[in-house]
């Protein structure tokens, strides 16, 4: 690994880290609910209320912080910020295993919003770091990274809260994500050059910058609708299994199924989607994710068998594999060399946006129209992709040079 340089080294110690960190925070999903009704309210509210604000409260102070971490990643460098989230996220994960009640969790989630990040700042990491001829290849293996943890996660942390309890997993991520952390501070390394005080621009008008752009208002469109899509069934997606097999105890392992065999598909197909970014454009294999999402969600509302919706919903990690991956690279030609760590932050935060409001408007369409009108809303919010999608391509054959390397964008305040 020594002969290999200095990006690429990077590339496979934050893929590690990265499987790491999101195994860690994903490990605890299978049994929240049930740990909070374990722990109790010594308040008001009924256990589903606090178990809604234990997957919420996260999202929403992420929202809000994550675009303040990316521009202090630009001013100080992007590793000490993957220290922090690593560091913070396993200090406040550890101390949920002493929670006495449900309140308490929700306090901790929101902390843990606060200063987690870690997927945002190891992709800022190696977009700051990579070749541009090489960012789709690189971002394609962080996202199959994410996906492998995403996919291990959840089926680890359901045997270990079997076999040893809820309080005890909580521990156990604790300890993943330090030792995720030990690893990018021994072994990761970053040639960051902070820019002169009086060059650093402030801190709106970076964003407004940002924003201004070619095609990055676009960009995060396509992650807010992208983050929307993939969060808008998980309300109801054990519920429509139950609905489709009936009560039997099969359910949650068919659930478990069909949110596992996407993310591994995911996984298997983003760095080849990455590399096929890198040769054919990136704003095609975004156009050609977004399309196939309308595809593969036109039948799902008409699924008669669970099997079908496995199939169905393990397909689309294609489409996971091949949009994530075409937008971080598109972001990464785009943005200037010094604001790598406010646009990933920025993507971060639209992307907790889009978690924070999709479960929410899953449940209601799920009252008004029944669960099969969800996964009909999946499609029509990938409908809204491939126009947006359809609009960063035709911008890319009028003007190709936009996409090829980073502009340069003057600083001042």
């Amino acid at each position: 690994m020594s002969s290999l340089p200095q990006w690429r080294r990077n590339l496979y110690i934050l893929f590690a880290v990265q499987i790491l960190s999101t195994a860690g925070f994903s490990l605890v999903f299978p049994f929240l609910p049930l740990y909070v009704k374990e722990l109790g309210v010594s308040t008001v509210g009924s256990i589903e209320f606090w178990s809604g604000l234990v997957f919420s409260s996260q999202a929403v102070t992420m929202m809000f912080t994550a675009p303040i971490w990316g521009t202090i990643a630009d001013r100080y460098g992007r590793k000490p910020m993957l220290i922090r989230a690593s560091l913070g996220g396993a200090i406040l994960v550890g101390a949920m295993g002493f929670a006495q009640n449900a309140e308490q969790l929700v306090l901790l989630r929101t902390l843990q919003g606060l200063v987690s990040g870690v997927i945002a700042a190891s992709n800022a990491l190696v977009a700051a770091s990579t070749p541009p001829e090489k960012s789709g290849e690189a971002l394609g293996l962080m996202q199959t990274g994410t996906w492998v943890g995403v996919a291990v996660g959840p089926l680890v942390g359901g045997v270990l809260g079997d076999a040893f309890g809820f309080r005890e997993s909580f521990w156990i991520t604790g300890m993943m994500l330090s030792l995720a952390a030990f690893a990018v501070i021994v072994w990761v390394r970053e040639d960051f050059t902070p820019l002169a005080r009086k060059d650093r621009p402030g801190f709106l008008s970076s964003y407004r910058k940002l924003i201004h752009i070619p095609d990055m208002g676009s960009l995060y469109s396509s992650t807010f609708l992208f983050s929307v899509a993939r969060s808008v069934t998980l309300p109801i997606a054990a519920l429509f299994v139950l609905e489709l097999m009936g009560p039997t105890a099969a359910v949650a392992t068919v659930t478990g199924m069909l949110m596992g065999f996407k993310a591994i598909v995911g996984s298997g197909s983003a760095v080849w989607f990455g590399r096929l970014g890198d040769r054919l454009g990136h704003p095609r294999v975004l156009l050609f994710g977004a399309v196939l999402g309308v595809l593969l969600y036109i039948p799902q509302p008409f699924v008669t068998a669970a099997w079908q919706l496995v199939v169905l919903q393990a397909l689309t990690g294609l489409v996971q594999g091949a949009m994530v991956p075409a937008i971080g690279a598109l972001m990464n030609l785009r943005t200037p060399a010094g604001s790598k760590g406010t646009a990933y932050g920025l993507d971060n935060s639209v992307n907790a946006g889009g978690r924070m409001i999709a479960p929410l408007i899953g449940a209601g369409v799920a009252v008004w129209f029944g669960f099969r009108g969800v996964f009909a809303l999946t499609g029509l919010v990938y409908v809204g992709s491939v126009l947006v999608a359809w609009h960063i391509y035709r911008n890319s054959q009028r003007n190709p040079q936009n996409f090829v390397q980073p502009v340069v964008v003057e600083a001042g305040d």
